[in-house]
């Protein structure tokens, strides 16, 4: 199958949407869906980093997420906090749910356009690794067997 007629296929997908908070998915519920919970679970891979200078002439304090950013200009800085890795996201529930059409076939292929779980996107050659955003799955009657394949889906090592 060639590049462009899978990619109209994907095109035609239905996508499942994610609730994040509990009215939300309530409200889901009233409009027909069924709502598919999951944990939300940070993946210790997820990443980025940040560090705060402060410069020595002016005071003002400054945050870097680019190890290139500070440079050649490094003595012109003091280090307020050091390079620094941290789970990027803020996910203000502790759970969120896919909202599932009732009238979904078994084997149906869709589009999730908000993936819960946490699959690896692409990394940096600065150690940042990126969440992917959505994923094809396919419902099996109960669950969306989610078809992360990280040879498909992940970008690899963004250099710079």
């Amino acid at each position: 199958m060639d590049a462009s007629n899978n990619d109209k296929k994907i095109q035609n997908l239905r996508i499942i949407k994610t609730a994040r908070d509990i009215d939300s998915i309530n409200k889901a519920v009233k409009d027909g869906f069924t709502p598919l919970f999951k944990k939300v679970e940070p993946s210790k891979e997820i990443q980025s980093k940040y560090a705060i200078f402060r410069d020595k002439k002016t005071g003002e304090f400054h945050v870097f997420e680019d190890f290139r950013s500070i440079g050649r200009h490094r003595e012109e800085y003091d280090e307020i906090i050091d390079w620094t890795y941290y789970y990027p996201h803020n996910f203000e529930s502790p759970f969120a749910a896919y909202l599932i059409p009732n009238d979904i076939s078994i084997g149906e292929h869709v589009m999730i356009g908000d993936l819960i779980e946490d699959y690896v996107n692409f990394t940096w050659n600065q150690g940042d690794v990126y969440r992917l955003e959505f994923c094809l799955a396919v419902w099996d009657g109960s669950n969306l067997d989610v078809q992360y394949d990280a040879d498909r889906d992940q970008l690899r090592v963004i250099v710079g």
